[in-house]
């Protein structure tokens, strides 16, 4: 058989044609020479059809060239590249696709002017006009919060804010915070997310939580209602002495209204009720912590001295280990001394 356009006698491939002469008059792939691109100014994030992604400007891109060519179905293997040159928010590019037919390596070239539009995202407005769907308000067993206590909640909020951000929870903002003499107040724009910070905050640091809604208008003939959680944490922390009965306890860890202990006296470990801890009288934390020198020991006690006035006390060991070091990890609760557990 000879070829209609060459002449050569060789295989016809398609419509009288040999594979050559084919591939030289067609054209596999075409696609517009301008292309548009939003960008959100505020957040750097792109509009794809009607989401906004977290992406790079190449992966946007990508997307766009993919939706916009048209791609010969005889083409396999199909591997789209672009390279970019910018300049004043346009950006000069060159479109390259490359696939195989019947074994023949093709590659086209398309020059695209993209264009980059901004427009302010969903998120981005919401946020510049004050959007928020729930309250989560902190609260205290004690009259108020410490500056300590306040730095270390508006910490722990911010952080897991930002854990349930890189989750995928994009509409997630803390809108604004209020440190009011009974609490905190912080305002989230996203109700569902609201509620797992809340539950976290009460695992992290016990106490109770509780929650209730109040009308916030209508939208699309429904009515919209905002959230407010509340939890009222309890007067214990992590880390605080306290006593129960005639027995001395430091807190290890605390878990909604459960709370681990350590008996100082023998270093047991026990679970209890929180509200047990509560009426209980708490001594404080860390900062109650003293380092004594150590002076001599047997199987059941401890000699120690004080660094400073070099007076010699006595304490019964928790454990019959023999103990290393030079200074010991104290704590003097009620005139008792106790050896600090090791954790």
């Amino acid at each position: 058989m000879f070829c209609v356009e060459c002449g050569n006698e060789a295989p016809i491939f398609r419509n009288g044609v040999c594979l050559g002469c084919y591939l030289k008059s067609t054209q596999f792939s075409k696609g517009p020479r301008i292309l548009d691109v939003t960008l959100c100014p505020r957040c750097s994030t792109y509009k794809y059809k009607n989401t906004w992604l977290q992406e790079s400007f190449e992966d946007i891109l990508k997307r766009q060239v993919k939706d916009s060519f048209t791609i010969n179905p005889e083409l396999t293997t199909v591997d789209i590249k672009t390279s970019c040159e910018e300049k004043d928010r346009i950006f000069s590019c060159t479109v390259t696709v490359s696939g195989v037919i019947q074994g023949q390596s093709i590659t086209e070239q398309h020059p695209v002017t993209v264009r980059i539009k901004h427009s302010t995202c969903d998120v981005c407005s919401r946020e510049a006009g004050g959007y928020y769907e729930a309250i989560l308000q902190l609260r205290t067993e004690q009259k108020t919060f410490t500056k300590q206590e306040v730095e270390l909640l508006q910490n722990t909020v911010e952080h897991l804010i930002e854990g349930l951000q890189q989750a995928g929870k994009r509409k997630l903002f803390l809108t604004d915070y209020e440190v009011k003499r009974e609490g905190l107040d912080f305002f989230l724009s996203d109700k569902g997310a609201a509620l797992s910070i809340a539950k976290k905050i009460q695992e992290q640091f016990g106490g109770d939580f509780k929650q209730s809604s109040s009308s916030a208008g209508m939208k699309d003939s429904r009515q919209i209602y905002r959230m407010t959680y509340l939890v009222r944490l309890p007067p214990y922390h992590k880390g605080d002495f306290f006593s129960w009965g005639d027995v001395f306890y430091t807190i290890v860890s605390v878990h909604a209204n459960k709370v681990r202990v350590v008996d100082l006296a023998t270093w047991e470990e026990t679970v209890i009720e929180g509200k047990d801890v509560h009426p209980s009288r708490i001594y404080g934390g860390r900062e109650l912590i003293r380092e004594l020198i150590l002076v001599s020991q047997t199987r059941t006690e401890l000699q120690l001295m004080h660094p400073k006035t070099y007076a010699i006390t006595e304490v019964r060991k928790p454990t019959t280990k023999e103990w290393t070091g030079e200074m010991i990890k104290t704590v003097t609760l009620d005139d008792h001394l106790f050896i600090y557990p090791e954790q």
